[in-house]
């Protein structure tokens, strides 16, 4: 039933809104100033909404108020939203703001339909930036045919932005599966777009059990699925035709309540990711993404954008999210997003140009948080080696101590480091007594006699080669990827077509073992050797 969105109603009024010689642009991780204010978020008790497209109807309890609605220039625009009646009260999504932590109740409900309705009901989804398509009826054909089917959409009366239930007529020109009238919007950033669907309602009782719920944040958005028939009714079928229906607004925020004197305890994990037998560390048909809390500008992004950004990852069907160090409050906004969303976590202590001297602290932040029940690895120096601030004896010494200070916080899983697979061949005697794994980042596009179709290949051999340096230890691929834009390196080119053969070739040999690199392109690095540094992001691929 609980789900903490970030929610911006986007684009509803817009028209259609490697060998071992690498290492990336990483010496910049570190805490980059003040992040910007965070915008308010939630427009339904604060009346605040922000939007990545033009504004489009807020929900209010109110049947008559005025909304505050701001777009992302921050211009500021007042419309007067007034709701639409409901004839009865249907079984539809309900979306709650709760304004305060506590604990509440949430009544059980039962409602009963007693004619066929069609309405708008509300769905929500997590996107990545870029441009996007949603919502709409899709059906399929078997021949040439038109159908007629009801669709949701959202219209202006007067200032008010309503959803409405349309009539549409359209030609399916031969067999196949059609979306009709769907809408696109682009957006600058990971945000949840939450849009109107047409719901057919049948006659009967709808029911949906209490349920006492914990909330831990302020203004906390809550989702609660629909009320269920407990006796099913046959679904309706296309081609079908509805008869029209009064508009009606978005659904209304129920009004939760509260219990008096509420204790905020601390919310329960969700479990695990299911491994699959044999044990060790991924699973899945991919296991992890690369992830950093910063904006194109190298601030750092508050908490509501980084659980967006989380809901994205956890969407496209990943278990894990891999951060490079505890700056910009990482392990407090991606831990407390990881939590949110059932997924786990692999933390790093980044050694940069201030040497293992520098990067202690972090260790500290890592014992301090100590929220181990998301941990899968640590990860003590990304490519420290390969990059001159550290030598193997001292990094090896410094794994060693790090991990028993994890240790003594109560943390009892696996740590490593990370480097390229000539660093380990040079450096393995050294460091092999001090990792319980073999970390590597592993990247085609180094290798100039690799192409993108043939990365996977390439990676799976390279693991195979690195399984023989510290025998009986697992070996996981810490980064990899494939840049979308930049210049050739012989046989490698980087390209939109060629990171999605790379990385449709990396799922099928290594993704169960392979953490993706990288959640969104970093506008914030230097461009770096075939200028490709800034444009690694391919979130977009796994959705």
């Amino acid at each position: 039933m609980k789900a903490s969105l970030f929610v911006a109603a986007a684009g509803l009024l817009g028209s259609a809104l490697a060998n071992g010689q690498h290492a990336h642009a990483h010496g910049k991780f570190h805490r980059r100033g003040t992040a910007p204010a965070p915008q308010e978020t939630c427009g339904c008790t604060t009346r605040v909404v922000t939007y990545y497209a033009e504004p489009t109807l807020v929900s209010e309890p109110e049947k008559h108020s005025t909304t505050t609605v701001k777009s992302t220039s921050y211009t500021t625009l007042t419309v007067d939203v007034t709701a639409s009646p409901s004839e009865a009260p249907l079984p539809t999504n309900i979306v709650t703001v709760y304004p305060t932590p506590g604990t509440y109740t949430i009544p059980a409900t039962t409602i009963i339909v007693s004619k066929t309705t069609t309405v708008c009901d509300a769905t929500s989804t997590p996107v990545a930036p870029g441009t996007h398509t949603f919502g709409g009826v899709t059906t399929s054909v078997t021949t040439a045919t038109t159908i007629t089917c009801p669709y949701a959409t959202v219209e202006p009366t007067g200032s008010t932005f309503t959803s409405i239930i349309k009539m549409t007529t359209f030609t399916c020109p031969s067999a196949g599966t059609y979306t009709i009238a769907p809408s696109t919007t682009a957006v600058e950033s990971s945000t949840v777009i939450v849009y109107p669907t047409p719901a057919t309602f049948t006659p009967g009782t709808y029911t949906q059990p209490g349920k006492t719920l914990t909330v831990t944040k302020t203004n906390e958005v809550v989702f609660c699925p629909k009320p269920t028939n407990a006796i099913p009714a046959p679904p309706v079928k296309l081609p079908v035709s509805v008869p029209a229906v009064p508009s009606v607004s978005v659904p209304v925020p129920a009004v939760p309540t509260k219990i008096p004197t509420p204790k905020v305890p601390t919310p329960k994990v969700p479990e695990a990711p299911t491994k699959p037998s044999g044990g060790g560390l991924g699973g899945g048909e991919k296991w992890g993404m690369t992830y950093s809390p910063y904006t194109n500008d190298g601030q750092c992004k508050d908490a509501a954008a980084v659980l967006v950004d989380i809901g994205v990852i956890k969407g496209s069907g990943f278990n894990t999210v891999r951060i490079y160090s505890s700056d910009c409050d990482g392990l407090k906004h991606v831990g407390d997003a990881c939590k949110s969303h059932g997924l786990k976590m692999i933390l790093g202590v980044f050694i940069s140009e201030t040497g293992i001297e520098g990067a202690k602290k972090q260790v500290t932040d890592i014992t301090s948080w100590g929220s181990w029940e998301l941990v899968e690895l640590i990860v003590v120096g990304n490519e420290a080696i390969h990059s001159g601030h550290a030598d193997a004896g001292s990094l090896a010494g410094f794994i060693s101590s790090a991990k028993g200070s994890f240790k003594g916080a109560g943390y009892n899983g696996p740590v490593t480091t990370t480097e390229p697979t000539n660093v380990w061949q040079a450096n393995g005697p050294a460091l092999c007594g001090a990792i319980d794994v073999l970390g590597a980042n592993i990247h085609c596009f180094f290798n100039p006699d690799v192409t993108a179709p043939d990365c996977g290949k390439f990676v799976a051999g390279q693991i195979e080669l690195l399984g023989k340096i510290c025998p009986g230890k697992e070996v996981v691929n810490l980064e990899t990827g494939w840049p979308n834009k930049g210049s050739p390196n012989s046989l490698a080119i980087p390209g939109l077509s060629q990171q999605k053969q790379a990385i449709d070739s990396l799922i099928t040999s290594v993704g169960s073992k392979s953490v993706f690199f990288s959640f969104g392109d970093d506008a914030w690095k230097a461009p770096g050797p075939f200028g490709i540094e800034q444009h690694w992001g391919c979130i977009n691929l796994f959705q």
